[in-house]
């Protein structure tokens, strides 16, 4: 684990978030700046900044299979949800440790993509 990074802080226990699950391979927790009105993050315990950072088959297997659990668990998994992992600068990954997005809780838009004009 990364000793400065906030979601390595969280996974230790070091910052308090509202976790929603969590085995000894991944925590998940709501988003302190919400998407939409269901916004939960999964994350490896281990520190990878993203997913070319030497990730494990067996811990991208573990993130993913813990997304239908967090669905069914925030009351999303019939309507529907997003899932949206942001890997490096182009697109805004924001934290530097691997994390995937599960969203819903609303209709989305069709679009995925929303280029910066910059």
């Amino acid at each position: 684990m990364s000793e400065d990074c906030i979601f390595c802080r969280i996974a230790r226990g070091e910052i308090p978030s509202a976790t929603v699950y969590e085995d000894e391979t991944v925590i998940a927790f709501d988003d302190l700046s919400p998407q939409a009105p269901v916004h939960t993050l999964v994350i490896p315990k281990m520190h990878h900044a993203d997913l070319a950072d030497n990730v494990s088959d067996a811990e991208l297997a573990a993130i993913f299979a813990v997304v239908p659990k967090i669905a069914e668990a925030k009351g999303i998994a019939q309507s529907g949800y997003r899932v949206i992992v942001n890997n490096g600068e182009d697109a805004r990954q924001t934290v530097k440790h691997l994390h995937v997005h599960v969203m819903g809780g609303a209709p989305m838009t069709h679009g995925m993509i929303d280029f910066a004009d910059d």
